[in-house]
């Protein structure tokens, strides 16, 4: 890829999992990679848990909310990321889809959300190193 490549992350609220993946993105990658994320189904509000978690880690949520999951968002990206949302993506030739079994965090403990975090960033991780590396 030429160009910087987009990434979507998409779960059903686009409050939790695919925030935490476009924060810890974005912060990672460093302007090398574009971040956008949606929800199938998208929640009023960022997950607190979520949000104080990303804090904790000196990481700014503050610019997230929940967002529908738009034709445009998926045409644009190059890859994207799927947790939970099922069916509601539609696939599109060309992009790379991948899916992230995780749990997702709402009403969950903090304890719970901060483990689901933590598997987040250790996949945002991994994926950036293929990014960078054209895998």
């Amino acid at each position: 890829m030429n160009k910087v490549p987009e990434v979507l992350f998409v779960c059903i609220h686009n409050a939790g999992r695919s925030v935490a993946a476009s924060v810890l993105l974005e912060h990672y990658a460093q302007g090398r990679v574009r971040v956008s994320s949606a929800g199938s189904n998208p929640g009023k509000d960022v997950n607190p848990n979520v949000a104080r978690i990303l804090k904790e880690m000196n990481l700014d949520p503050s610019k997230e909310f929940p967002k529908p999951l738009t034709d445009s968002a998926q045409k644009q990206a190059d890859i994207v990321i799927t947790m939970g949302c099922g069916d509601a993506c539609t696939f599109y030739p060309g992009k790379r889809y991948i899916d992230w079994e995780l749990e997702d965090p709402s009403d969950k403990p903090l304890d719970v959300v901060r483990e689901i975090v933590s598997e987040i960033e250790r996949r945002v991780v991994g994926l950036l190193d293929e990014i960078d590396t054209g895998a």
